[in-house]
């Protein structure tokens, strides 16, 4: 990967419904040059979607927290954790913890009905979000754009 390469994630990262047109000329490259580039990507597993990004308030949903959660039974628990809409991100982690979720609730009243779904499966320690600085930051550094 090179300079125009990251300009590609770059960009794509913070709007993946460009058009190949608009990047190629944000990068000063031919389009096919961009589609190769894009195509190359894609088969090397670097860029492995597309998605739109979703607006939890939009969605009714106002209450995020992460929470820390130490299981006995792992594989009960990662079922749980599969078949649970309130959990959008799921990570096995080392230390005390066996597990970190990323929990979005309409309230904190159906995050602490969530909570105590959780308690069958361990102990756990809630963070709840009061603002967000930034989320989904780029992998990528921040590439200048001609």
């Amino acid at each position: 990967m090179d300079q125009i390469d990251n300009q590609i994630l770059s960009i794509i990262h913070e709007n993946a419904r460009i058009t190949v047109s608009e990047m190629s000329r944000k990068i000063a490259m031919s389009q096919p040059a961009v589609t190769e580039r894009l195509r190359k990507l894609e088969e090397q597993g670097v860029i492995k979607g597309y998605k739109a990004v979703l607006s939890p308030s939009k969605l009714i949903k106002y209450t995020t927290a992460f929470v820390l959660l130490k299981s006995n039974n792992c594989k009960e628990f990662e079922e749980f954790g599969e078949a649970s809409p309130e959990i959008i991100d799921f990570y096995r982690t080392s230390g005390e913890y066996n597990y970190l979720l990323k929990v979005v609730t309409a309230t904190s009243e159906t995050l602490e009905a969530f909570l105590e779904r959780c308690n069958t499966f361990g102990f756990s320690s809630t963070l709840v979000v009061l603002s967000t600085r930034f989320e989904d930051k780029s992998l990528v550094a921040d590439a200048k754009l001609l």
